[in-house]
């Protein structure tokens, strides 16, 4: 169920009883992630529950899109929140797979399971 959207450059935030859907749009590279990073910095900081990131229509460019995943999944960790991927494409989940993060950063698609991020 969605309360609220709110929309801010290439990603979109639907708020939920349980937390917040963060829908991420484009090409994640050094010159989106500034907007990114500070879109879903402010998400974090609104309250409890799961942060899922939905992956399906993003991509990851370089390393700085990877680099702005493994910040948010710390920063909400500290927050107390739970930070998953859901929806990644196969290739990202193959350069998950490939730079070994893939503990951390486990992709599902929403047909089977969300997986959380542990560390």
């Amino acid at each position: 169920m969605t309360l609220n959207t709110h929309r801010r450059g290439p990603v979109r935030v639907l708020d939920a009883p349980d937390g917040h859907d963060v829908i991420i749009e484009g090409r994640l590279d050094v010159h989106t992630v500034p907007d990114i990073r500070d879109a879903i910095h402010a998400v974090i900081v609104l309250g409890p529950g799961e942060l899922r990131l939905h992956l399906g229509s993003a991509e990851i460019g370089d390393a700085t899109g990877l680099g702005v995943i493994v910040h948010l999944h710390r920063r909400a960790t500290r927050a107390e929140r739970r930070l998953l991927l859901v929806d990644a494409s196969d290739r990202t989940t193959r350069l998950l797979r490939g730079c070994r993060l893939e503990r951390i950063l486990a992709p599902r698609h929403p047909a089977t399971t969300v997986a959380p991020l542990t560390a």
